[in-house]
């Protein structure tokens, strides 16, 4: 098994465990790697340099590789990180939390985040589609181009149980790099990424097709 997983939700922004018990939820189920990804909206540039410390404090002694990540918001003007932020990470997921109305509006607010140096991952791509209808093929290339093209990686969500296992396919045969989500918001969810690796391994992907594969 390839137990990782980055999106993570701590009592800094809307998760109900704090920092060391995500830490030891992810130690109970023998994880390799935790991203710690709180939602960047509930952090002041107080509480980020403490949320990003105490991240640091606590992966010293944890018996796994624990990252400090944010989960910043695809907006109509772009995404809401700044470079001096993303300094201070180990990595940002983007995700639309906006409400749309068209598959094609959220394809050209996934462009904007694909675009940003700022980024590095998409977050729940395709989350919204069951509601919105799915873009066209021509969309969908666009945005595997500009992720191939700009390094980006996309995130493989137990939570929303996206993308779909083509686009996951089509990710790899690009050399585009995927992780694993739990999207977790309690302490018990932290791992909960079962769905996301068996999608990865029928789409034929191997630890070299991973974002931080390099540290497990």
């Amino acid at each position: 098994m390839i137990m990782i997983d980055l999106h993570t939700h701590t009592t800094y922004s809307d998760g109900t465990g704090s920092v060391p018990e995500n830490i030891a939820a992810a130690e109970q189920k023998g994880l390799r790697l935790l991203g710690i990804s709180d939602h960047i909206h509930y952090l002041t540039p107080k509480s980020l340099n403490r949320y990003v410390r105490e991240i640091r404090q606590w992966s010293e002694s944890a018996e796994l590789v624990v990252l400090a990540g944010v989960e910043a918001n695809i907006m109509h003007g772009g995404v809401d990180i700044t470079t001096d932020i993303a300094k201070k990470l180990d990595y940002v997921i983007a995700s639309v939390h906006l409400w749309v109305e068209t598959p094609e509006e959220h394809v050209e607010l996934v462009k904007l985040a694909l675009q940003d140096e700022n980024v590095d991952i998409i977050g729940h791509f395709g989350a919204s589609f069951p509601y919105t209808g799915y873009p066209s093929e021509e969309g969908l290339r666009e945005i595997l181009e500009l992720a191939e093209a700009n390094g980006k990686a996309f995130e493989i969500s137990s939570r929303y149980k996206v993308p779909e296992l083509d686009f996951i396919r089509a990710c790899i045969k690009r050399g585009i790099k995927l992780t694993f989500a739990s999207d977790a918001h309690w302490p018990r969810s932290v791992g909960n990424v079962s769905w996301s690796e068996k999608v990865f391994r029928k789409a034929g992907g191997t630890k070299e097709d991973l974002f931080f594969g390099e540290l497990l």
